[in-house]
């Protein structure tokens, strides 16, 4: 989901932050590799983007790092706002 940043791994950061399990709709942070947005078949693409969105707010509250996308946003954006964790 996240680019590694240099010196680190996205999965730790996250994993550290204890956001493995954090659900936004059928969106969850995997609980085996935190890494991973994982979908439970009733999840939106906006749900991933919130919790994406969620995750990079925490990480960087917590570690002060910034995570970059490694994947790109396609599909149906119905329902999706950018919104202040």
């Amino acid at each position: 989901m996240f680019r590694n940043p240099p010196g680190d791994s996205a999965g730790r950061l996250i994993d550290t932050a204890g956001l493995k399990g954090r659900r936004v709709g059928g969106a969850v942070v995997s609980e085996k590799h935190a890494n991973f947005i994982v979908n439970d078949r009733k999840g939106t693409a906006a749900d991933v983007r919130r919790l994406a969105e969620q995750v990079r707010a925490e990480v960087r509250a917590r570690h002060g790092t910034d995570l970059a996308f490694e994947v790109e946003f396609v599909g149906d954006w119905t329902g999706w706002t950018a919104e202040e964790p």
